[in-house]
């Protein structure tokens, strides 16, 4: 159940600000489950243009935490770290729900479960909480290719 900074989470994913949206792990199991942290800040860049008047993080954004805890999920069960010949990307979200809105001063805690791996295809069951209440949950699809020379 190792614990991973923000310079070990920097290393297992290729993502940087402002789209890097995990800042700690607080637990990881190789193969099975990771449970990752986003504070979030008032400072975000997108909340000037998500409702000005009341900044909510865009429930995307939260996908996209949700896809890059199971990134660091991946490459730590394979013992392995991105590099500039592999992309690791979305094939799939389905049955996103989005309970309660996220706001500037929540701390996102990400739950990632592996529930598949075929076909170079892995399947995740992910929920995301603040303050231990569900705030939204997805089932994704991820897929780790080698990227073609130009």
């Amino acid at each position: 159940m190792a614990e991973m900074d923000v310079n070990e989470v920097l290393a297992h994913l290729p993502q940087r600000y402002p789209l890097l949206m995990i800042d700690r792990v607080k637990a990881c199991e190789p193969g099975k489950r990771i449970v990752a942290l986003k504070n979030v800040s008032v400072n975000e860049p997108y909340f000037p243009g998500h409702f000005p008047h009341r900044p909510i993080m865009p429930g995307v954004l939260i996908l996209e935490a949700m896809a890059q805890a199971a990134g660091v999920l991946v490459f730590r069960s394979a013992g392995t770290r991105p590099d500039e010949k592999t992309v690791y990307y979305y094939v799939g979200i389905d049955n996103a729900r989005f309970k309660k809105p996220v706001v500037p001063g929540d701390q996102l805690e990400i739950e990632v479960h592996l529930e598949r791996h075929l076909r170079g295809i892995s399947r995740f069951r992910c929920e995301a909480r603040v303050e231990g209440k569900v705030v939204a949950e997805a089932t994704i699809l991820c897929s780790m290719r080698a990227i073609a020379p130009a």
